[in-house]
């Protein structure tokens, strides 16, 4: 079906993925002559860099997230379609929707970001998930949560123990940052809210296959980053890959490590609709793009972000970072109206305004040209930088408040354990399909006997 309003004189551009690469380029087609559809699968454009925080009950889902119609309501040749996109036709030039619904186009621009990578063992994703959704985010909140109150009611001490270790697979920013966000949680946040266990205790483990965290930051910082997670009480395992993960365990070739809680940060892959284009893809499943990022023997196909690999600035590809979706969307659009005017195609460069990553409250590092930063000052860098992308003002101001609460108070409101009816399940198994009966105690504290539970 074509754009709502389309005319026939006007071209015809089709954006997937409402991230931070196509809104960009949407926004920048807000004055060409041009009628543009932008489809998502979800109604909302979502924060990724804050998303750690959802999952580790800092802020709530809202508070990163904005509507896309109302991000786009002033463009307004734009017309905004929620549908789940199955494949791309591009010899017909039709987007197919997984509903049997079509969009034809004569311009298209691929920007539906990528998917958690397990390395060929997807079966991990139930008992490790990763944190790429609002979705992800929830669901990580809820089993961190859980593990806590499990503890509060397990009397076996090696049981305790299991729920008490929290293990993140991956030492890139997403996971330092989750796991300085759990020993947080675990050291202020909730120290003084439980009777029977100290929350404390808790064992929060980074687990790094490569012999550093931060690859790509300069060493100064990759080890400032490692003595801050440290001071917090994590625990950094370098050079140890996953070889696999079962209910409760966490295995390192022979070693093996009792968790009831593994988050997995540990890498990513391009949407799978990059593979019905038909076009050479790099063994992360991006498109190997044109150096104007369209897609080779299509010019009016574009890839962008997390889905394209760009290899010609420096040989390798661009990271994976919000900063180079929005460039490379703002691109495209000047690469239309270069094509609207008869004028030859720009090709991209990157520019680079630096990277950060936060461990927790007062610590981060933060590296912008030749200056490097840590502790402190990095982390008030990295607040202001966050707080002024974030897509809405109402955003900006709902994060403001909630982290000044958190830091004059050391308290999170955002502490909510939702999908979960009852008292909560022991253990991983349970945590992750629902499947373990809930065991309580058959005595009290105290050593007299308690009745049973009555039957649901």
């Amino acid at each position: 079906m074509p754009a709502v309003g389309a005319s026939s004189e006007r071209k015809r551009v089709v954006i997937v993925g409402g991230g931070f690469g196509g809104l960009e380029a949407a926004k920048a087609m807000r004055t060409l002559p041009v009628d543009v559809t932008l489809v998502d699968r979800t109604n909302h454009h979502l924060f990724q860099p804050l998303l750690y925080q959802v999952a580790i009950a800092g802020l709530s889902p809202a508070d990163i997230a904005a509507p896309i119609r109302s991000v786009l309501r002033s463009c307004r040749n734009v017309t905004v379609l929620l549908g789940d996109v199955a494949s791309v036709d591009t010899e017909g030039k039709r987007v197919l929707l997984v509903d049997g619904g079509q969009l034809p186009y004569d311009h298209l621009v691929l920007a539906a970001g990528g998917q958690t990578s397990y390395f060929g063992h997807d079966e991990w994703e139930k008992l490790a998930p990763g944190l790429k959704s609002v979705d992800d985010a929830v669901e990580i909140r809820r089993r961190v949560l859980l593990a806590f109150e499990a503890a509060e009611r397990e009397q076996d001490p090696d049981i305790r123990k299991t729920l008490l270790t929290f293990v993140v697979v991956g030492g890139g920013p997403t996971g330092l940052e989750l796991a300085g966000s759990i020993c947080e949680l675990s050291r202020t946040v909730l120290s003084q809210d439980f009777r029977r266990i100290n929350p404390a205790e808790a064992r929060v483990i980074l687990l790094e296959a490569g012999p550093t965290i931060l690859a790509g930051f300069p060493e100064e910082l990759q080890r400032s980053a490692m003595r801050q997670l440290q001071d917090l009480g994590g625990e950094l395992r370098l050079g140890k890959a996953v070889t696999r993960v079962e209910p409760d365990t966490v295995w390192l070739g022979e070693e093996k490590i009792p968790s009831s809680t593994v988050i997995w940060a540990a890498g990513i892959k391009a949407s799978p609709l990059a593979r019905s284009l038909n076009v050479p893809l790099d063994r992360a499943g991006r498109v190997l793009v044109e150096p104007d990022l369209s897609i080779p023997g299509h010019p009016e196909v574009f890839v962008i972000g997390d889905m394209a690999a760009f290899l010609h600035q420096g040989g390798k590809p661009l990271p994976g970072v919000s900063p180079v979706a929005m460039q490379q969307g703002r691109c495209v659009a000047r690469n239309l109206a270069r094509d609207m005017r008869g004028e030859p195609r720009e090709t991209f460069h990157y520019w680079d305004k630096g990277s950060m990553a936060t461990i927790g409250r007062s610590r981060a590092i933060a590296w912008v040209g030749r200056l490097r930063l840590s502790g402190f000052v990095a982390w008030l860098a990295w607040l202001a930088v966050h707080l002024f992308f974030l897509i809405s003002f109402r955003n900006r101001v709902m994060v403001l408040l909630n982290w000044a609460y958190a830091y004059l108070t050391y308290q999170r409101g955002a502490r909510l354990i939702t999908g979960v009816r009852g008292l909560p399940p022991l253990g991983r198994r349970a945590l992750a399909d629902g499947s373990a009966t809930p065991r309580v105690p058959t005595t009290s504290p105290d050593g007299t006997p308690r009745s049973a539970p009555p039957s649901a």
